[in-house]
């Protein structure tokens, strides 16, 4: 759907929906409500029955039939560590200090400074889990319990990294884990969470190791999919979250329960962007647009589906508002409350950038993206003699996404206006971002630009 200006009687109905949400619940007489936040780790656009996958995922297809289905949901940044830094914190990552994939031994991670989301919902009285892969930091003060929550169990990284410890709080409970035993050792905590704390209000923010790479299964799982096994893993998320979905409603809490459903970034070698070009590392959309559900029957109408901008940056302020928290100044990200209840087609907002590192090299306002600059050389592949390089493009790229998802035909040269527009826009939102950024904007464009960076498209004239 177009994103048009909104017109006054528009953005007063966007902006008092999440009060409205509020005030709703409270007319209900009910109390606080709970959240949880599941996120899968390099899940594809279309790896979901509910966005076009034949891998059976009952569970979170009646999540989307019972509540929210958002179509245009981007992460901040196509890898791990920078998208859960922008998901806990509602900010761009590069304003985060983590960039990149940070490795076991780094020293750098997420600051305890930071205002975290779960720090948020604890000010405000909730309890508050992580469960699952953390990758923020291995350094004492970069962990979980220094970031608001309560409880923390789970792997500090991405399950292909090594040593891989399980972690309850601060404490290594086992020096290896077995990798065969992740999601069903992530569902069991994260319902006993729920059991313990069904008299709220609580936040609980699932991680799932799953379905990065190695792709292994629980013996309950394999084979069931008929899709290999990678559907075999993402089947085996589906059942988390039917478990989680079940524990909800034997508790009596379900229908004050908001449960949000996404993933980190786009797929790697395994699974699938439908017809988006790209996959994780890259910025082109099967990089970085991600499926997302939400569901809290009585509150988000049934079947609800937006195509309006979002990203993972709004969960914070959206969630915040919700439960009458404070939402931070701070934040890049905005209320996407009326998109999940279908109050208002999309949100009015600042253009969204798409970085990779301290790199940018997108833009997306309204229906549009302008891809600015582009690496010489593809994801996880070797770096050339001369270094990787984030290149200027010779000429802008123009796409109209909600036209052209697949980012398949190019019409800078048809609306030179369009580009001029979104160019400003970079130009004005560089004066606000950390230095870092302006630097290795300027090194950008004084890269030379006679070679055509990787994963340039023929350029095409629509007919």
């Amino acid at each position: 759907m177009t994103q048009k200006k909104l017109d006054r009687r528009h953005f007063l109905c966007a902006a008092a929906a999440g009060f409205a949400g509020v005030m709703s619940l409270r007319g209900q007489g009910r109390s606080a409500p709970n959240v949880i936040v599941v996120l899968a780790d390099d899940l594809g656009y279309a790896d979901l029955g509910c966005f076009g996958s034949a891998i059976p995922t009952p569970n979170i297809d009646k999540m989307a039939a019972e509540g929210a289905r958002l179509t245009t949901f981007y992460s901040a940044d196509p890898v791990c560590s920078p998208s859960r830094a922008a998901l806990l914190t509602g900010r761009y990552p590069a304003r985060t200090n983590v960039v990149n994939v940070l490795m076991p031994n780094d020293n750098v991670g997420l600051s305890s400074s930071e205002v975290t989301l779960p720090r948020v919902m604890k000010d405000r009285g909730y309890r508050t889990a992580c469960v699952g892969k953390w990758h923020l930091g291995t350094k004492p003060d970069f962990m979980p319990n220094r970031h608001g929550f309560d409880e923390y169990y789970g792997v500090p990284y991405s399950n292909d990294m090594n040593p891989l410890p399980l972690i309850q709080n601060t404490n290594i409970v086992q020096t290896t884990c077995d990798q065969e035993t992740l999601t069903q050792r992530w569902t069991t905590a994260a319902v006993d969470f729920i059991n313990r704390s069904k008299d709220g209000p609580f936040f609980l923010y699932l991680a799932q190791t799953a379905p990065h790479l190695p792709l292994v299964p629980s013996d309950d799982f394999i084979g069931k999919s008929g899709h290999g096994v990678y559907g075999d893993l993402v089947m085996e998320i589906d059942w988390s979250v039917g478990q989680i979905l079940d524990a909800l409603k034997a508790n009596g809490i379900d229908e004050n329960t908001l449960v949000i459903f996404t993933s980190d970034n786009g797929p790697w070698y395994q699974g699938s962007a439908g017809n988006l070009q790209g996959r994780k590392g890259s910025t082109y959309e099967g990089g970085v647009r991600e499926p997302f559900v939400a569901r809290m029957p009585g509150t988000i109408p049934a079947g609800t589906v937006s195509g309006g901008l979002s990203s993972m940056m709004d969960l914070l302020p959206t969630i915040a508002s919700l439960t009458g928290a404070s939402v931070p100044a701070s934040t890049d990200g905005v209320n996407i409350w009326p998109l999940l209840t279908g109050t208002a087609p999309f949100i009015e907002r600042e253009a969204l950038l798409f970085f990779d590192g301290w790199q940018i090299q997108c833009v997306r306002f309204n229906q549009w993206k302008l891809h600015v600059a582009r690496y010489n050389t593809g994801p996880w592949t070797l770096d050339p003699p001369n270094g990787r390089a984030n290149l200027p493009l010779p000429r802008p790229e123009l796409y109209n996404i909600d036209e052209d998802p697949s980012e398949a035909y190019d019409v800078a040269t048809e609306k030179p206006q369009v580009v001029a527009n979104l160019k400003a826009r970079v130009d004005q939102l560089l004066l606000k971002l950390p230095d870092q950024v302006r630097s290795a904007w300027r090194q950008t464009l004084a890269q030379p630009i006679q070679d055509t960076p990787v994963g340039a498209m023929p350029r095409r004239n629509i007919d």
